[in-house]
Formats: C-alpha cells, structure tokens, sequence
C-alpha cells in the first residue's frame, strides 16, 4: 500500500472512446526543464493554482525519471546537492544515447510510499527534475515547500482538493464520451 491522502471522487465524469498519445503529450504536462514561470502558467491555463501546483507536484514522492529527463539538472544546475549529482551521474551518462532509459526515482528518501519526503529532498536541494528544484526559487513557491516538508497534513489537505480540481478540468459533456460501467476498458 503506498498510503497517502485520500478524497471524495466525484461519480459522472465523461471518458474519452479513444487514446491519443499525441494528445495526452500535446502541452498540458510541462516538460522536466520547466522553469517555474512555465510550471505556473501551464497549470493556470487549466484552472490550477499555484499552490494546486506546488502540492500536486508532490506526487513526485513515488515514480521514476528516465535519465533524459534529468540528465541535464544533475551536469549542468548548480541549485542541486553535489554529492545527489555524483550519485544520479553515475547512472546517468553525460553522453546522450548511453543510459538514456536509466531510471532513478523521483523521491530517493522513500520511493514507494506516499508522503512529504519529496518536499524535504527539495529543501536539501535533491529534486531529480530541474522542474522540482525550480519550486524552491520564489519566496512564495518555496515557504509552501517548507511548509509541507515538515506538515504532512497540511500536505495531503491542499494535495487532495488540488485532485478533486483537477477531475474538473475540461470535462466531456453531452454525447461526447461515455460513463464507463468499467473503467478500464470502453463500454460495449
């Protein structure tokens, strides 16, 4: 189990017949060299906060990062813990092509459970991704950090109503989509 805050789901929500992968990459997620301006904008765009953003950032506590996606923050950042670097580079080739598919965890402290470790790695300055270091580099971003790298309530509170924001965004309505009877597969 990985533990974590819980929320109300709301029941009604429209899916999609078809996948696009085209789609789903086509802008909404900022990439992992985000700087917080884009970080910021992106998720205003959707109707998010950026204290939504800060604390949805903090699903980073469990998952994995290819060694693209943060090569360039453990060569070329100097807002990162030296001896993190050392230890992310020797898994991940400076030389594109070589390890590019490496993975390393996005919250080293506790990879697989659900919790604000994510948010005291930042604070050390262990964020794998440019993007997560990026929210210690304004006040505003950053008190949040701090808050909730020693408040796990106050975590799961903003990160659980930031969820239920988030299944609001760009809802299907009309004969767009279907309630599915199983959410895995389309209805019959």
């Amino acid at each position: 189990m990985l533990g974590g805050p819980t929320w109300e789901v709301k029941l009604g929500r429209r899916d999609s017949k078809t996948a696009s992968f085209t789609t789903a990459n086509g802008g909404a997620i900022p990439p992992p060299q985000s700087s917080l301006t884009n970080l910021i904008n992106t998720f205003r765009a959707v109707g998010l906060s950026t204290n939504d953003m800060v604390a949805l950032s903090g699903a980073h506590t469990i998952g994995m990062a290819q060694c693209t996606n943060f090569r360039p923050h453990v060569y070329n950042d100097s807002n990162i813990d030296p001896l993190f670097a050392v230890l992310r580079r020797s898994h991940c080739p400076l030389s594109p092509g070589f390890g590019d598919n490496n993975l390393e965890p996005l919250d080293v402290t506790t990879p697989t459970h659900f919790d604000n470790h994510y948010y005291t790695n930042l604070v050390r300055q262990q964020g794998l991704l440019h993007s997560d270091q990026q929210l210690l580099s304004s006040g505003y971003t950053s008190s949040l950090v701090e808050r909730y790298s020693v408040n796990t309530p106050s975590f799961y509170a903003d990160f659980a109503a930031a969820m239920v924001k988030m299944g609001d965004i760009r809802p299907l309505t009309g004969v767009n989509g279907e309630i599915r009877k199983n959410c895995r597969v389309v209805n019959l």
